[in-house]
């Protein structure tokens, strides 16, 4: 079989960030994922599919929505599909004629997979806004950095991991409510709701008295000596998170640091002094040499790669963890499952490549499908 999701259909409305991330997910794990593509002006710079990794495994027609013939071609798809995903503010899909209540009318199981960043409700739902801006609103911001200023954890916590996942997670259960009951429904996944949910453990640890609203003075947010990065000799860095004690002894050991009270590693007042020792121990050798000395162990250690070093690490080939597709490096599909294969069913789709072949199963004839585009 070719992924857990085989049999699902999608419909895509082609966005940015989040939403084709978690369609790409989908397209991994089996689903047939179509993609509704804007049409490509004559004239307009070429567009790089192939680089376009978000696109991989999808299937793509291009429709001009502001006509009503292409409106009325994306109900019939999904009369017959299991979930649409969109992106767009509120109240776009309800102005292009595609409202959940307009395509439920089509498909009574349909599950409507919404991704914003404010939210569908709330007084900043209509907004404009990125993922630093929902991730600020949910404190996430707030607690990632150094003790200085927030440092923005690139577009991981807001667009994909409190986004597309969250997304991903609510459209799967939705799915499976639909299949048991054969009522569909909206999933409302908003960035600040997916970022804040993502900060559970921490709003948990600052209400039990152990976590300190102010950055780079815990044990998770860089405050801890035992848990952070260490530049070495050539310039490269190590991750270290030596938590347990017995991990802490063994970082201790093997980097040669002597006279250390083994008994206050938990006590804030003397992670700074620590850090400086550390920092120095580490200065002393090359990242190479620290692989040697910790890599596999239970110190917790890994060296910290940049994005062109991770394929060539064993690990990750033992995992096949990155693949090349089309001569583009990329991460593989995951996770993995024992019944059921997941892998790239192609690389990156062009806009409008499947556009004849799906058109035309619909029943238009040539002259209808290019009058849509």
């Amino acid at each position: 079989m070719a992924g857990p999701l085989q049999g699902v259909k999608i419909i895509e409305m082609a966005g940015l960030g989040p939403a084709p991330f978690a369609c790409m997910l989908l397209a991994d794990l089996g689903a047939e994922v179509i993609c509704i593509d804007r049409p490509v002006s004559a004239g307009a710079p070429h567009e790089e599919n192939r680089t376009n990794v978000l696109r991989r495994g999808k299937k793509s027609i291009a429709l001009d929505m502001k006509r009503p013939a292409s409106v009325q071609v994306v109900l019939r798809l999904i009369a017959n599909s299991d979930v649409v995903i969109e992106g767009f503010r509120p109240g776009v899909m309800e102005r292009l004629g595609l409202s959940p209540e307009v395509c439920m009318a089509q498909n009574p199981a349909l599950v409507f997979g919404r991704m914003t960043g404010w939210g569908q409700t709330g007084p900043l739902a209509h907004a404009a806004g990125h993922d630093i801006n929902y991730i600020a609103l949910s404190g996430a911001l707030h607690a990632t950095g150094t003790a200085e200023q927030p440092v923005v954890p690139l577009n991981l916590v807001g667009d994909f991991g409190g986004g597309a996942m969250l997304l991903v997670a609510g459209v799967l259960s939705a799915v499976i409510h639909a299949r048991t009951t054969g009522k569909g429904q909206v999933v409302d996944a908003a960035m600040t709701d997916g970022s804040a949910l993502l900060m559970s453990m921490m709003y948990g640890f600052m209400a039990s008295g152990h976590w300190t609203d102010r950055r780079a003075s815990n044990m998770l947010d860089g405050g801890a000596h035992f848990y952070g990065t260490y530049q070495c000799s050539d310039g490269k860095w190590v991750a270290i998170g030596s938590i347990e004690p017995q991990f802490y002894a063994l970082l201790i050991e093997k980097s040669g640091l002597k006279d250390v009270d083994m008994l206050a590693q938990r006590n804030p007042d003397t992670w700074p002094d620590m850090k400086i020792r550390l920092a120095q121990v580490f200065s002393t050798r090359t990242r190479s040499q620290w692989c040697e000395i910790m890599e596999g162990s239970d110190v917790c250690f890994a060296p910290v790669l940049g994005m062109k070093e991770v394929a060539d690490h064993p690990h990750n080939i033992a995992r096949q963890t990155f693949c090349e597709v089309d001569g583009v490096l990329q991460p593989s599909p995951a996770p993995r499952f024992s019944e059921t294969t997941v892998n790239i069913a192609h690389p990156p789709v062009r806009t409008g490549e499947h556009t004849v072949e799906i058109l035309g199963k619909l029943g238009l004839t040539e002259t209808e499908i290019k009058a849509l585009g």
